[in-house]
């Protein structure tokens, strides 16, 4: 079944390739079914007035207001002449002004008591909030004759549409009105069994009721089910890719008695946790049958995810099978194979002398091996000498063979795409069991839609022996007292036989920054906001110049080492042995620390410009210390003043140690659209009137009819129109997305 025509008609030939244009230059509009799905933003009521005190700064925005006053001001001896308009709520005020020639026809139209819909960015001038050459529409009384008559103002709520300085709300809804009535062709891609038993309006009601609501019933209705749809054809595509896998043949692997693992198990100093057991269980659970498992772990830093990963590696090289972990870097890669070779102690000895006698081999396959050292790793595998192998992508290039791939582990899966996770699938002589781990914590909502394609686990309890974190906002602007009291806290921790990290945002030996923001990433308009209040605006803080400040100032006479993304692996490798043997006492770096990084003897850490980085990469880097029995102390050092959004933001992390509710906070701030960088970038694209955190309910329930759906009808054979809403969803890049996950 052909797209209806209607919706796929290209702006152009609709609202003029003028609009056409800026549409999709800034809105990434280019059909009249894109139109159709801008939704408003907001509406402001008739005769209601946008409240002006809590208008964001640096932002585009469009506001109904009154005319107050209008003065025309001369300048530059009586040579220029400004027009100054004050528009007010009743309570607030806004100036606007007016340069040049451009003033006479808005001091004929701006007179006091004039209402009219204001767009432009908001700034301060003189500590007043201002627009400077604001577009605005006139709004007259239903009385008068508009000079044309423009449906979209007819109704009580005036639409407010996300706008672009180069196109005002207004002018989009004029557009909307041109394509409004090809709503009636919209394919209704929701079962209309679903639709009915749900109680939710069709879908060109919906449209209709969204733009040119009458009531603010309408604008309910017309959300609860736009959100329907969002939510279930991508919860179809995730069954179908489910279903799928399902569908796929493996071999079950199931662990033997008195082998590896057994023997693992029996030396193991601690009794595993609840939560690693019950975790374990399903794991195991799925490796007995005969098709792959496909499981996110998600586990609080120090949770013990690694313990559980290596059990059923093990549980695998005992079915006969090997095991691969992937590590989205080498210093990861490297830390995993030490940690590891370490927790087998003789296991890990396969085919050496001293080996035990289930044991087998543990290889490190990295990009920077020499050539000796990786050929004997690529022998070892394509054996079957090792059984398990630890590495970076590398592990994946067509070179690498394995003798039969049982199990694929990979670690922190945000970091790692999606098509490297398939090719590593096709290694295998059948597709291996697939577990994916992440330190971050992701909401269950964030879980569905994202990684709607793998069961999760969860683990929530920390080891036994973990220490608390206190954590700490130190505000080095307003009580730089504050600061110098955390150096002293660091070099306490020193002559306590402990050591500290200090994080830094960038390395500072200019070049591509690891930890500067990505380029290519619009700000958002608050963090504009908050950079235009920052006082200076110098560049973030970096490693090496904070390092030879430090070793020359507050730390003089301790062992201060560096550590960046930058630095050969060799040397990195060597500055991490000597932190971790106790000789180096305080490790600057940059977020390269922040996975996987163990060393318990670490208790202190301090993040300057901690308000440049993100909730979620401030929890993942808190994790770094306290790993031992001595508690952990986490200081957050910013510059940002006290009402800041991003001081809120350091304050919520320091006042809970729960990566779940900080990662609700964090995906408020950001919306989903980052959560899990651009290797997801496919799902954001296609959301517009679901808000992946509040509307948990309508994901699960949506989770629930695709299963039952796709349980019928595998193909949709008999449900054409929500067929044709997939295909629509699926176009090439969230088809690979999908299709690799």
């Amino acid at each position: 079944m052909d797209l209806v025509p209607a919706l796929e008609e290209p702006l152009k030939k609709v609202v003029g390739p003028a609009t056409a244009k800026v549409m999709a230059e800034h809105l990434d509009l280019h059909t009249v079914g894109d139109l159709l799905h801008h939704y408003p933003r907001k509406y402001a009521e008739r005769g209601e007035l946008t409240r002006l005190a809590e208008l964001p700064l640096d932002e585009h925005v469009t506001v109904v207001a009154q005319v107050a006053s209008a003065r025309i001001l001369k300048f530059n001896g009586g040579r220029g002449q400004r027009l100054e308009v004050t528009i007010t709520d009743g309570s607030g005020q806004v100036q606007l002004v007016f340069f040049g020639r451009g003033i006479h026809k808005p001091h004929k139209d701006l007179l006091p008591g004039t209402r009219a819909m204001f767009a432009g960015k908001v700034s301060v001038f003189n500590r007043k909030m201002q627009l400077a050459h604001p577009a605005y529409e006139l709004l007259k009384g239903d009385g008068d004759q508009v000079g044309e008559a423009v449906g979209s103002w007819a109704g009580a709520l005036l639409p407010i549409y996300p706008a672009t300085a180069k196109l005002e709300s207004w002018k989009i809804a004029k557009s909307v009105d041109m394509v409004l009535p090809s709503a009636q062709e919209a394919v209704d891609p929701l079962p209309p069994a679903l639709r009915d038993g749900r109680g939710l309006v069709p879908l060109t009601e919906a449209l209709l009721k969204i733009h040119r609501p009458h009531s603010k019933a309408d604008i309910a209705s017309a959300r609860d089910r736009l959100k329907w749809d969002e939510a279930f054809v991508l919860q179809v595509a995730l069954a179908r890719r489910r279903y799928a896998d399902a569908q796929l043949p493996a071999v079950a692997r199931r662990p033997k008695e008195g082998g590896l693992l057994d023997a693992f198990d029996a030396k193991l100093p601690f009794t595993l946790t609840e939560g690693q057991q019950k975790v374990s269980k399903e794991i195991f659970d799925d490796l007995a049958t005969e098709h792959p498992m496909h499981r996110l772990l998600q586990g609080e830093v120090g949770s013990g995810k690694t313990m559980v990963a290596l059990r059923a590696m093990l549980a695998v090289v005992d079915a006969g099978g090997q095991a691969a972990m992937l590590a989205p870097t080498e210093v990861l890669a490297q830390q995993h194979h030490r940690s590891i070779v370490e927790m087998m102690g003789e296991l890990a000895e396969g085919g050496m002398l001293g080996g035990a006698e289930q044991a087998t081999k543990v290889t490190l396959l990295t990009g920077s091996m020499g050539a000796a050292a990786r050929r004997q790793a690529l022998l070892d595998l394509v054996t079957g000498e090792a059984g398990i192998a630890i590495g970076t992508h590398a592990l994946i290039e067509d070179k690498v063979q394995f003798h039969d791939l049982g199990l694929v582990v990979v670690d922190e899966q945000h970091r790692f795409g999606v098509e490297q996770r398939d090719a590593l699938r096709g290694k295998g002589k059948q597709p291996p069991h697939l577990l994916v781990m992440t330190a971050t914590p992701i909401p269950r909502t964030v879980a569905m839609t994202v990684f709607g394609d793998l069961e999760t686990s969860v683990l929530d309890q920390l080891p036994a022996g973990r220490s608390p974190i206190a954590s700490h906002v130190v505000p080095a602007q307003d009580k730089p007292h504050f600061l110098a009291r955390a150096w002293e806290r660091v070099r306490e921790e020193v002559e306590n036989g402990h050591q500290a990290y200090v994080v830094c945002p960038r390395i500072g030996d200019e070049g591509d920054d690891e930890g500067a923001p990505k380029k290519g990433r619009k700000k958002s308009a608050e963090e504009k906001a908050e950079e235009a209040a920052t006082a200076e605006k110098r560049p973030p803080l970096a490693v090496i110049e904070v390092a030879e400040q430090l070793a020359r100032g507050p730390l003089q006479g301790l062992k201060v080492e560096v550590l960046h993304g930058r630095m050969q692996p060799d040397d990195k490798d060597a500055v991490m042995r000597r932190f971790a043997a106790g000789e180096t006492q305080v490790l600057v770096a940059t977020t390269v620390i922040e996975v996987g990084v163990n060393v318990p003897n670490a208790t202190a850490m301090v993040i300057m410009d901690a308000d440049r980085f993100g909730v979620s990469q401030l929890h993942q880097l808190r994790g770094r210390v306290g790993r031992g029995s001595a508690p952990g102390l986490c200081l957050l050092v910013t510059d940002m003043p006290e009402a800041s959004p991003a001081r809120g933001r350091l304050g919520a992390v320091a006042s809970t140690l729960d990566g779940f509710e900080l990662s609700r906070i964090d995906l408020e701030q950001r919306r989903e659209g980052d959560v899990l960088g651009q290797a997801q970038s496919g799902v954001r694209s296609s959301l517009r009137m679901l808000a992946v955190i509040d509307d948990e309910e309508v994901i699960a329930a949506a989770r629930e009819e695709a299963v039952a759906v796709v349980t019928e009808d595998p193909d949709l054979e008999h449900l054409p129109a929500l067929r044709t809403a997939l295909d629509a969803l699926l176009d090439a890049e969230r088809e690979q997305y999908l299709d690799k996950g």
